[in-house]
C-alpha cells in the first residue's frame, strides 16, 4: 500500500499542466452540474476539449475516450443552447425521470456505442479496446440523459466512472484517476440532490 501511495505521489508530481487544467475544469463542471447551474456547460466545454486533445496523443492511445470527450463537447454545447433558449420556460428546464422509451434509447446508445467503438478501436493501436469502448459508450448514454435533464443520467455516468478508474490507473493518468474518483462520489450526491429537486418540483 505504501509503495502504491509513493508511486501515486510521484506520478502526480510529474503530471503535465494540461492534465491539471482539464481536471480542475472537470471538477468545476461536475460541481455546477450537482448544483443544477448553467455554468456546468462552459466549464465542461473547456475540460472536454483539453481531454479530447490529450487522449488523441500517441502515448495515451485512449481513442474512444478522445471521441467521448468530443461527444461531451458537442452535448455540452447542445445543453447550453437548450438551457439558454428555454430559460424563460421553467418547465423546460425541470428535472424529470426517464420514460420507458427514453430508457430504451439510453440503453441502445450504450450497447450500440460499445459495439461500434470496439470495432473502430480494432483498427487503431489501442491495447484496451473493450475496456475503453465500454467506458465511453456508457458515458455517451449518460451524457445524452444529462442534456435532456433526466435524473437517471447520474446512474449511467457513474457506471462509466467506475469502469474508468482502473483504466486510468493502468494508463498512468493518476490525476485524471483521482478526478474520476471525485466525479464518482459527487455523482452519488448529485443523484440524490437531483431527486430532491425533482420531488420538490412535483409538489409545486
Amino acid at each position: 500500500m505504501d509503495t502504491f501511495i509513493q508511486h501515486l505521489a510521484i506520478q502526480i508530481q510529474e503530471t503535465q499542466k494540461l492534465e491539471w487544467i482539464a481536471a480542475l475544469f472537470g471538477v468545476a463542471s461536475v460541481l455546477f452540474s450537482w448544483k443544477n447551474h448553467i455554468a456546468l456547460y462552459p466549464t465542461g466545454i473547456i475540460s472536454t476539449a483539453i481531454y479530447a486533445y490529450m487522449w488523441f496523443q500517441s502515448e495515451a492511445r485512449l481513442y474512444a475516450d478522445a471521441l467521448l470527450n468530443l461527444y461531451y463537447l458537442s452535448m455540452s454545447i447542445y445543453g447550453w443552447v437548450y438551457w439558454v433558449n428555454n430559460r424563460s420556460n421553467a418547465k423546460s428546464l425541470n428535472i424529470s425521470q426517464c420514460s420507458k422509451q427514453e430508457w430504451k434509447t439510453a440503453l441502445l446508445i450504450a450497447i450500440l456505442g460499445w459495439g461500434i467503438l470496439y470495432i473502430m478501436l480494432r483498427f487503431t493501436p489501442s491495447n484496451v479496446p473493450i475496456w475503453d469502448s465500454f467506458v465511453s459508450a456508457t458515458a455517451w448514454s449518460g451524457m445524452w440523459l444529462l442534456a435532456r435533464r433526466k435524473l437517471e443520467n447520474w446512474i449511467l455516468l457513474n457506471i462509466s466512472n467506475l469502469a474508468a478508474i482502473p483504466l486510468f490507473v493502468y494508463k498512468g493518468y493518476y490525476v485524471t484517476m483521482l478526478l474520476t474518483v471525485f466525479l464518482f462520489i459527487v455523482a452519488i450526491f448529485g443523484y440524490f440532490n437531483w431527486r430532491k429537486i425533482y420531488h420538490h418540483q412535483m409538489t409545486e
